[in-house]
C-alpha cells in the first residue's frame, strides 16, 4: 500500500506541475486581455504591468487533483472551503485593494474554519525548555487559530520578491515530504506533493533565472494567503501527536524566517507608533535590496537561508541535539531579528558585509549601480 501511494503521489506531482506550467502563459493572456495586473505605481518600482494570478492558477489545480484523486477525506473538506475563501478574498484584494482589516479578518475565519471543524489542533509544543514536555490542553483551539493566523498572514507579507514566497513554500513542502517519506506517512504524503509540483510550475513563471530577467506573474494575495494556510495546516498535521512525523520544534525551524519577519515588522511598527499593518519597506527582503543585492540574489539569499534553518531544525533532532536546545537558538534568533529590525540601517549595513564594506570591493554579488526598478518587484 505505501509503495503505491508513493507511486501515486508522484503521478499527481508531475500531473500538477504540468497543469500549472502549462497553464499559466493562457491564464496570463486571459488576465491581461481583462485588466486583472499590478500596475506600477505608488511603493511599487517594477516597471511594466505583471497579472497577480499565480495563486489562482497553482490552487485551484491543487484542490482539483486532490478531490479527484480520491485523497481528500472527510477532514480535508473545511481546508478546501478555508481556502476557497482566501482565493476569493484575496483575489478581490489583488483586483481592488480593500480594507486590511477584512482581509485579516477572513484570515481568521479560515483559520477557524481548519483548526475546529477541520482539526488541525497544536496539542503540544513539545519539550521546548528541557522540563518535559508543554502540553496546551483547554488553550489548543485559541493557541492553533493564533499559530495560523501567523502562518497565513507571514507569507502575505513575506512575498515582495520574485519567488520568494513560492521558493518559502516549496522548501517548506519538500522538508515535510522528506519525514513523510522517512516515516512512511502515506497519508500527508499525496497532499504535500500535489501542492509542491503545482509550486514548482509556479516557480517556472515566478522565479528570476539567468533564463528569466524578471517574474511573467505573480502569486498575488490569493496565492500567498492559501500558500499561508496550506503551509500551516500541514506544519500542524505533520506534529500531531502521538507519533508525529516530524517534531513541534523541527516544523518551527522549517517554517522559522517568515515567522521571524512578522513578528519583527509588527515590533517595529508598533514601536514606531504606526498600526501593524502598515506597508512600508521594513522587511527582510528590503534590507537585502537595500544593500544593493538584486531581486534574484535576495531570493537566492534568503532561500539559502531557509534551507540552511529547515535543515538544522530537521536534522538536528535526527542527529541527536536535544529539542530545548533547537528552541533557545530559534528563540534568541526570534528576539535577535526583531532588534535588528527596529533599527534597519544596522541591518542593512550587516548584509553590506555580506557583499564588501560598501558593496563593491571584491565578492561583491551585485554591481553598485543597479537601477530602482531592477532592486525590487515592490509587492509589499
Amino acid at each position: 500500500m505505501g509503495d503505491s501511494v508513493t507511486i501515486f503521489s508522484l503521478i499527481a506531482a508531475l500531473l500538477s506541475f504540468v497543469l500549472v506550467a502549462g497553464g499559466i502563459p493562457l491564464a496570463i493572456k486571459l488576465s491581461v486581455r481583462a485588466g486583472f495586473v499590478d500596475a506600477p505605481g505608488g511603493r511599487k518600482v517594477h516597471d511594466h504591468a505583471v497579472p497577480p494570478i499565480g495563486g489562482l492558477v497553482v490552487f485551484p489545480v491543487f484542490v482539483l487533483i486532490f478531490v479527484f484523486s480520491g485523497f481528500a477525506g472527510g477532514t480535508h473538506w473545511p481546508l478546501i472551503e478555508a481556502l476557497a475563501l482566501l482565493m476569493a478574498v484575496g483575489a478581490a484584494d489583488d483586483y481592488k485593494p480593500i480594507q486590511p482589516w477584512i482581509k485579516f479578518g477572513a484570515q481568521i475565519v479560515a483559520a477557524c474554519v481548519v483548526v475546529i471543524p477541520g482539526g488541525a489542533q497544536i496539542g503540544t509544543l513539545g519539550d521546548l525548555f528541557g522540563f518535559g514536555g508543554i502540553w496546551l490542553d483547554i488553550f489548543s483551539i485559541p493557541f492553533s487559530i493564533v499559530a495560523m493566523v501567523l502562518f497565513i498572514n507571514g507569507m502575505n507579507l513575506i512575498d515582495g520578491v520574485d519567488g520568494l514566497a513560492g521558493g518559502i513554500g516549496l522548501l517548506a513542502f519538500l522538508w515535510f515530504i522528506a519525514a513523510c517519506v522517512a516515516r512512511e506517512n502515506i497519508v500527508l504524503l499525496p497532499g504535500l506533493m500535489i501542492v509542491a509540483g503545482g509550486m514548482a510550475g509556479f516557480l517556472l513563471h515566478n522565479m528570476r533565472t539567468p533564463l528569466r530577467k524578471r517574474a511573467s506573474l505573480f502569486l498575488g494575495d490569493a496565492g500567498s494567503l492559501c500558500l499561508g494556510l496550506l503551509m500551516g495546516w500541514y506544519a500542524i498535521k505533520i506534529a500531531e501527536f502521538p507519533g508525529p512525523t516530524m517534531l513541534p520544534i523541527s516544523v518551527a525551524w522549517i517554517i522559522g524566517l517568515p515567522v521571524f519577519d512578522e513578528c519583527a515588522q509588527f515590533y517595529r511598527r508598533v514601536r514606531e507608533g504606526k498600526h501593524p499593518f502598515t506597508a512600508d519597506r521594513g522587511h527582510l527582503h528590503h534590507h537585502f535590496l537595500d544593500a544593493g543585492f538584486t531581486p534574484g540574489q535576495t531570493t537566492a539569499a534568503m532561500l539559502g537561508i531557509v534551507a540552511f534553518m529547515g535543515g538544522f531544525g530537521y536534522l538536528g533532532i535526527v542527529l541527536g541535539i536535544p529539542q530545548f536546545v533547537l528552541a533557545y537558538i530559534w528563540i534568541a534568533l526570534l528576539f535577535s531579528h526583531m532588534a535588528l529590525s527596529y533599527r534597519p540601517g544596522r541591518y542593512v549595513r550587516l548584509v553590506k558585509r555580506m557583499r564588501g564594506k560598501d558593496g563593491t570591493e571584491e565578492g561583491s554579488l551585485a554591481p553598485s549601480n543597479t537601477t530602482p526598478s531592477e532592486k525590487s518587484s515592490g509587492r509589499s
